[in-house]
């Protein structure tokens, strides 16, 4: 069983594995070491054509396969894409934390249920997300999407 506790949310991510790819062809740019996390979350501002895609051991904790996070091309926004192993009729339990969750916006998140795989593909705003900021680094911003989503499991779970 993984320890859940940790000193620093940060540290979760030290042997993730991180690759920069090119948004337009999916090509990888980069793989990357643990102090890209140091990076602040602007580098994708910097570096519009690119996502970050990132895969970790603490994903398996709260069902999550994947993620990559990316600025939106049009609104110039923070943008996380997932993959969220829970159950089709969680729907209405994952929509409920979502809607309380995330700051008024016209557009908060998009949840499809991807019946190939039986995941449900989650994409939402960063921006919305309490506790994110711009001057964070990119390890302290996938300690905040890691809390965010592992009390949505949490709430999920518990209805």
């Amino acid at each position: 069983m993984t320890n859940l506790k940790v000193e620093n949310p940060v540290s979760r991510f030290h042997d993730a594995y991180i690759e920069r790819s090119d948004k337009e062809t999916d090509e990888s740019i980069a793989v990357e070491e643990s102090d890209f996390l140091n990076e602040s979350i602007t580098h994708l501002k910097k570096h519009k054509a690119e996502f970050i895609y990132v895969e970790s051991k603490w994903f398996d904790v709260i069902g999550v396969d994947s993620m990559s996070v990316e600025i939106d091309d049009v609104f110039g926004t923070y943008d996380v894409m997932l993959g969220l192993k829970l159950k089709k009729k969680a729907e209405n339990f994952i929509k409920e934390y979502l809607d309380q969750q995330l700051k008024e916006s016209e557009f908060k998140y998009n949840l499809i249920f991807n019946q190939q795989d039986g995941l449900w593909d989650l994409n939402f705003k960063l921006e919305l997300v309490e506790n994110f900021n711009e001057n964070s680094s990119i390890g302290d911003t996938l300690a905040t999407i890691y809390q965010f989503l592992f009390k949505l499991v949490q709430f999920a779970e518990e209805k």
